[in-house]
């Protein structure tokens, strides 16, 4: 029987060294806001330290503004960006403001992990929804964060240079020894000769020819593009709250029999009415009297053989036991404690 090939683009499954997104962040002031802004006293040291930069000296005691909130700017860096570029911002309250709506944030400087200024943001909020007043309120999404949308500017790009060394560097998203080598010995095969090595079972490294050194992009785009058998773990995957069981293609199991059964109590409460009886003295009351049956049923079970060399006589194994998924759950965790499944199970 032919086993089935699963063939990716090296782009789908690994990503050259340095092309990835950085992520700025920034401290600043967004105006304009309804009387839903801060009251706290750092948000106006922080106007008075704003207004002191512009030429006016003002003590922040002297401030009460409601219409300003201090907040937290966060943007991604693409890769290999250039000044001038624009991206989004994200504006996120840190203070009590109420909401952000009909907000402008003023210049705000975006900064790097090494603490370098790489973008400026400045521009209107949108938060993507409403808030009804008139005695009712009505909200949509998350008034106390916002979007600048195209508002931070790139002013410089992170310092890297793509194969200046002569080498590049290959990361692959999830780390394995066989799929690293299977990548390794493509990359040769097309180029046909040895220019990649594994390093590890997260890296290659590839050894740029001759001919593309002035031209980087040509040799990493073929790269690309090329085909490599991946190597999938056997692995269960389960989410107990919702139910939901994913069963990779290479899980086998061992011959192995099940018995799974269902233990089911029930609580029954009737109530029942005690009327006084003929001639009975004046007093005498009506009475609803509470009677509680419990009943404890226990369903046959049998034992149920199960086994599977492929997903699919797995599958078919699985069906025939006529359980649900969260039963289905509890018995592929028997099943590797047993260790009958061949396969990893992780839980979410």
């Amino acid at each position: 029987m032919d086993t089935e090939v699963n063939a990716d683009r090296i782009k789908d499954i690994a990503s050259f060294e340095g092309v990835r997104e950085n992520q700025l962040i920034g401290y600043g002031l967004v105006v304009g806001l309804e009387g839903t802004g801060d009251k706290g006293i750092s948000t106006m040291q922080s106007i008075a330290n704003m207004l002191q930069r512009m030429g006016l000296a003002v003590r922040p005691n002297d401030i009460k503004a409601k219409n300003t909130a201090a907040v937290i700017v966060t943007a991604t860096l693409p890769p290999f960006p250039k000044p001038g570029l624009r991206i989004d911002a994200l504006v996120s309250t840190i203070g009590d403001a109420k909401s952000l709506q009909g907000g402008t944030l003023l210049l705000t400087p975006l900064k790097g992990i090494d603490g370098n200024v790489y973008a400026l943001a400045q521009g209107p909020v949108s938060i993507g929804g409403f808030i009804g007043g008139g005695g009712t309120k009505v909200q949509k999404n998350h008034p106390a964060a916002g979007r600048v949308p195209e508002g931070a500017i790139v002013e410089k790009d992170p310092p890297f240079v793509l194969g200046g060394n002569g080498y590049l560097r290959l990361f692959l998203h999830k780390p394995d020894f066989t799929t690293a080598n299977a990548i390794t010995k493509k990359i040769n095969e097309v180029l046909q000769f040895e220019y990649a090595n594994t390093i590890d079972p997260s890296s290659v490294r590839i050894k740029i020819p001759q001919q593309y050194l002035n031209s980087i992009s040509d040799f990493v785009s073929q790269i690309e593009g090329i085909d490599v058998s991946v190597d999938i773990p056997a692995k269960v995957v389960v989410n107990e709250k919702t139910g939901t069981v994913v069963i990779g293609e290479n899980v086998k199991i061992a011959p192995v029999a099940i018995a799974h059964g269902n233990l089911t109590i029930e609580v029954k409460t009737e109530y029942q009415v005690s009327q006084p009886p003929p001639l009975a003295p004046p007093n005498a009351e009506t009475v609803v009297l509470p009677k509680q049956e419990v009943k404890v049923k226990e369903e046959k079970a049998s034992l149920v053989p199960v086994s599977g060399a492929n997903l699919g006589e797995v599958v078919k194994a699985l069906n025939a036991l006529g359980v649900t998924p969260r039963d289905l759950i509890s018995i592929l965790q028997v099943l590797r404690k047993s260790g009958a499944l061949k396969a990893e199970v992780e839980i979410m």
